[in-house]
């Protein structure tokens, strides 16, 4: 290594700085001293390859995987692939450039880190290829192979919790929530010895073990506790970007077209940086489809189709895009355009070809075009002859009344698993099926054969062979008497059943007293109860008051009257003479009761002037009375008034 430019002391002093710096966690500091230290060296004609690989290291501390890419690279002929082998392939793998890893890790004698870059390759086999006893089990909860059975010893919390992601893998999810709960309770023993932690410290680190637990409910069908349980976590603030996107998502799956806002909030979540680094690839594509169905739910037509064109672009196989995409043409009435689109996805992908007929023939369905979805049904050759398809085929068949093909279907059904399953439950239950389809539809010549073969398989079944009678006595009467004669006879048919116990059972309805006993007259009464049976009284139908016995009843008394033929109509102008001419909706029947002229008290006698009697008089009479509607003719009346006034005023005072 070539000396330090600025004497013998300079070198030791700054090693001293990166050490202390190193050992205090600041390797901000230290990169400085790094710094320094490569500068004098660069200085002096040559490069300090400790110094080199101190700054990758410390670049990796703080975080800074591309520069320490950059330097790595810059001074290859320095920093050669045995020394730098390890910091390079970490580098790659926190960049989530896997494809370049693998290649280091394999000449790498760190068997830990080779484990690290299969595991983003989620090339899972290769990891339990490995190393199975490691403690990095990051890989299970993605393993796809479930049924392995490891043996793991569950001795911290992290291996506990582990174990329980696997366990949820497999379906036991109750089995994995007690893992859950061991490692919550192994994580809070552990941290708690360490005095410097704090409690909200322990909350961080148990985020994840309950982040888990909830997505446990959420799959048990617990979805208030699972959506309560999310949310106490976001609110913790966890600085694993990773954990909270899950957990967004997941909360977003919960509010599915409901609470679209909250969704909108916590989709954000998702887009934080460095999220692409910490999920697998399946996480991610899981996210965005379910930002795409959220654009759908939200309205949002065109973000919807980019979002789906994008992920079919980037994931052609996959079905889930195109289901996106019809579902979108159907929010927008193209039942047609959607139709076709997962038509031309079935022809490019025929091992989708079953659902997407399934999704095709529902299409139908919501057209109203029955018919046409059951050829779409029926075309899927692996599901024809199932049970649950072949029920779906008699009801809709059956609600469009086309009764031959729906008995063609149970016939198909059964010669399918007559070849294949012969005399198995499910091919006995079908034939059963078909014969009482065919006999509640009148078809008895044609369920004579399925009947014959059920018997066949159970000559007991006493219900087969009546049935079997019963079609028989309308086709061949005399093969019908010769089956009754396997009929049991009605001694072997007869119940023997105790009426006491019967009747003293709590499920009778009625009870008779044993304690008390009958009268002359009561045992006759209850003799008679038999023989006579109250006759209910008929109440008479109430007649109109001017019903008139000797007078027919009008035939057209049902019919409005608008209806019946001797309606002439309303007659017009009978009450315009009633109609007065005075203020809107008054009427002249109060006109004279309200003229002065016409009263039949005398006019009183005029007060002397001066007098107290004429003060009042004159106060009253010019007292404001309250505003209200005139009648009709009082402008007449006031008229006369005034008139008689001035006559009175000319032979007065």
């Amino acid at each position: 290594m070539a000396a330090a430019a600025g004497g013998a002391g300079a070198a030791p002093a700054l090693w001293s700085e990166v050490n202390r710096s190193g050992q205090n966690g600041d390797f901000g500091r230290a990169l400085k001293s790094v710094n320094k230290r490569e500068s004098r060296a660069r200085a002096q004609g040559g490069d300090d390859v400790t110094a080199l690989h101190c700054k990758v290291v410390c670049l990796i501390q703080n975080g800074s995987f591309k520069e320490a890419l950059s330097v790595i690279h810059t001074h290859t002929k320095v920093l050669t692939s045995d020394s730098i082998t390890f910091e390079k392939a970490y580098c790659e793998y926190r960049l989530n450039r896997i494809e370049n890893s693998p290649e280091d890790h394999s000449s790498a004698s760190q068997q830990t880190d080779k484990l690290k870059g299969l595991y983003r390759l989620e090339r899972y086999d290769d990891c339990l290829a490995v190393r199975k006893e490691t403690n990095l089990l990051q890989w299970l909860p993605a393993q796809s192979t479930w049924e392995k059975n490891l043996g793991l010893q569950e001795a911290t919390y992290e291996l506990c919790y582990n174990a329980a992601c696997a366990l949820i893998g497999q379906g036991r999810l109750n089995e994995a929530m007690e893992n859950l709960q061991k490692a919550e309770d192994l994580c809070r023993q552990s941290l708690s010895e360490d005095s410097d932690v704090t409690e909200e410290d322990i909350e961080a680190e148990l985020a994840i073990i309950h982040g888990q637990m909830a997505y446990i409910m959420q799959l048990q069908g617990r979805t208030e506790d699972a959506l309560q349980l999310y949310n106490q976590i976001i609110k913790l603030k966890p600085t694993d970007v990773g954990l909270i996107a899950v957990i967004a998502n997941n909360i977003i799956t919960i509010n599915k077209d409901q609470n679209v806002f909250d969704s909108k909030k916590k989709v954000k979540l998702t887009n934080a940086d460095g999220v692409e680094h910490k999920l697998s690839k399946k996480q991610l594509q899981a996210i965005e489809f379910n930002k795409a169905l959220l654009a759908m739910y939200t309205n949002q037509a065109d973000q919807c189709r980019k979002l789906s064109a994008s992920l079919q672009s980037q994931n052609p196989e996959h079905l889930l895009p195109v289901l996106i995409q019809a579902a979108q043409l159907c929010r927008e009435k193209q039942h047609a355009k959607a139709i076709e689109l997962l038509q031309d996805f079935a022809e490019q992908s025929p091992a989708d070809s079953a659902q997407i007929k399934l999704t095709m023939a529902q299409l139908k369905i919501a057209q109203g075009s029955v018919t046409k979805a059951c050829i779409i049904l029926r075309s899927i050759e692996e599901l024809k002859h199932k049970p649950g398809m072949v029920s779906a085929l008699v009801t809709m068949y059956s609600h469009e009344e086309d009764i031959d093909s729906a008995i063609e279907v149970f016939t198909q059904a059964i010669q399918w698993y007559q070849e294949y399953q012969p005399k198995s439950p499910v091919h006995l239950s079908l034939i059963r099926e078909a014969a009482n389809f065919k006999l509640k539809y009148g078809r008895k010549k044609e369920a004579i054969s399925d009947l014959e073969e059920l018997w066949k398989q159970n000559p007991k079944d006493i219900h087969t062979l009546a049935q079997l009678i019963s079609a028989y006595s309308l086709v061949d009467p005399e093969k019908a008497k010769v089956l009754s004669k396997h009929l049991p006879s009605s001694d072997t048919m007869s119940l023997k059943v105790d009426v006491d116990a019967l009747e003293n059972s709590p499920g009778a309805t009625y009870v008779r007293k044993k304690g008390g006993k009958l009268t002359g007259e009561n045992q006759q009464k209850e003799q008679g109860q038999g023989d006579v049976k109250k006759k209910k009284r008929k109440k008479k139908g109430k007649l109109p008051k001017n019903y008139d016995p000797k007078v027919n009843p009008d035939p057209e008394r049902w019919l409005p009257m608008r209806e019946r033929s001797y309606y002439r109509g309303r007659k017009k102008g009978k009450k315009k003479d009633q109609i007065g001419k005075g203020t809107q909706g008054a009427t002249t029947a109060g006109t004279s009761e309200l003229d002065a002229s016409k009263t039949a008290s005398s006019p009183p006698t005029s007060p002397r002037p001066g007098s107290s009697t004429a003060m009042s008089s004159a106060t009253t009479s010019n007292m404001i009375p309250p505003r209200h509607q005139k009648p009709a003719g009082a402008a007449a009346t006031k008229k006369k008034q005034q008139q008689k006034k001035k006559k009175g005023g000319k032979g007065g005072w």
